[in-house]
């Protein structure tokens, strides 16, 4: 007789929410939203580019177009998370193309 033993899951496994913290980074002109997978911090980024190409901001603004598309933005982020699309460092780079 096998005996399969399973832990049970615990409510915050597998779970995706996008707490509202954001930033920009001037330097490298690239956008991060947070995301919170199963308890961990993931940080989703997404290139000044990419945004300009998907949403029409102003480029002097661009933390407007990430309040303003958000919901696209984490869209976009969640789908990504889903197929563990990570980075080495664990954090996900959203494209164009991903929209």
């Amino acid at each position: 007789m096998n005996v399969i033993i399973s832990k049970p899951k615990s409510s915050e496994e597998g779970k995706v929410s996008f707490p509202a913290l954001q930033s920009w980074n001037p330097s490298t002109e690239i956008a991060t939203i947070a995301a919170q997978v199963s308890g961990k911090r993931v940080l989703c980024r997404i290139p000044m580019t990419d945004l300009s190409k998907k949403f029409d901001f102003s480029t002097e603004e661009p933390m407007k177009a990430v309040t303003k598309y958000r919901a696209e933005i984490e869209a976009a982020a969640r789908k990504l998370i889903d197929n563990k699309t990570y980075e080495e460092d664990g954090s996900i780079n959203i494209f164009y193309k991903d929209f």
